[in-house]
């Protein structure tokens, strides 16, 4: 028997919260940019800041920037990977983790809660840990 690791959010439900996470950092980032302008706008002209300092402040933050996108490339990745893996269940028997439930795959969903199998009688079952595919 084998188990199927829970999937991480994909489908519609990953582009919304991919949607709205990136318009909070997009926003963050814009938020920046104006401070800083801000800032250099009112400095004291007979005492200006360290354009070093502004430039390395502008730099880390691009930096953070450019690994929060990898890390939802390789979160979107992950995703299509489970997907892979769920597709591979139509036509097979499976129970749910507690064995109540058990029957032969029709098709999968995807969600925030993981991969459900939906079965051919219509019952479904969150292939989360514990759940088993019995046969193939």
């Amino acid at each position: 028997m084998a188990t199927i690791p829970p999937v991480v959010a994909s489908g519609d439900n990953a582009n919304l919260i991919s949607k709205t996470e990136n318009s909070s950092k997009t926003a963050d980032y814009d938020a920046f940019l104006n401070l800083l302008v801000a800032q250099l706008k009112n400095q004291d002209p007979t005492n200006p800041s360290d354009p070093a300092q502004f430039l390395s402040q502008l730099a880390s933050f691009s930096s953070v920037e450019q690994q929060i996108k990898t890390n939802e490339h390789l979160t979107a990745l992950l995703a299509m990977g489970h997907a892979g893996e769920a597709v591979q269940l139509i036509g097979t028997t499976v129970a749910s983790a507690d064995g109540s439930v058990e029957g032969v795959v029709a098709s999968v969903t995807l969600n925030n809660s993981g991969v459900i199998a939906n079965l051919e009688d219509g019952r479904t079952v969150l292939m989360g840990e514990g759940a088993h595919i019995l046969s193939r």
